[in-house]
């Protein structure tokens, strides 16, 4: 199983069967090491609505006939002539040929009226639980995440301003009990800037494990 970085808050994971891409930020982010016409998935995760991260999400469905999972309000925003949609919502699971997917809490704003933002934790079929928070605030209850789930890999944005800055990102990973973490969402603008290198050693003083993952780079998971 494989994990690609495009930049942002944008990747994908490819299990060797199925590739789900997720927050499909590409068009107009300096980060992106892909362009959206060349995105081949079969699912697209969409934890909120932000032009961020909904981005090419309605291009990439139209010619792949990719699902979209996403909260209901989310999946209003598509073109009418799409229909390949699983609508979720916070504590509802989704099983999949790869696993299950379960959408959960986050604390930030959505960008659709009347919608929430999520998070995803998807247990992979012999394979590794990967939680991806969206953008968020840190709460309590990655506590309650870390207690019901083992979580290989957490996937959490650093950037500060819009979501949790470094400081929070690693009392979060501690709440989840992850084995790793993968930062994401910071330096694409200057307002989120950080320094990675310093994160993950800051990170390691404390029993953090973080991989950093440049945009176009991919790891085994």
């Amino acid at each position: 199983m494989k994990f690609t970085f495009l930049g942002h808050a944008c990747f994908f994971i490819d299990t060797g069967k199925e590739k789900l891409i997720f927050d499909p930020f590409l068009t107009g982010n300096s980060q992106a090491s892909m362009a959206a016409e060349n995105v081949r998935c079969d699912y697209i995760l969409l934890s909120h609505a932000h032009s961020d991260h909904f981005g090419d999400a309605n291009e990439i469905a139209l010619r792949t006939g990719a699902m979209v999972i996403a909260i209901p309000e989310v999946i209003g925003l598509f073109a009418k002539s799409l229909s390949n949609f699983q609508p979720m919502n916070l504590g509802g699971t989704f099983k999949a040929d790869f696993g299950t997917v379960k959408m959960v809490q986050a604390f930030h704003s959505c960008g659709a009226a009347g919608g929430i933002p999520c998070g995803f934790i998807i247990s992979f079929k012999d394979g590794p639980t990967v939680y991806y928070s969206g953008d968020t605030a840190l709460f309590g209850d990655m506590k309650l995440f870390g207690e019901l789930y083992n979580i290989d890999y957490a996937i959490l944005p650093i950037g500060d301003n819009y979501t949790m800055g470094p400081d929070d990102a690693i009392l979060a990973a501690k709440f989840l009990k992850a084995k790793h973490v993968i930062p994401v969402h910071y330096n694409t603008w200057p307002v989120i800037s950080q320094d990675g290198e310093a994160f993950k050693k800051k990170a390691a003083e404390e029993g953090v494990d973080v991989i950093l993952v440049q945009p176009g780079e991919s790891i085994d998971l």
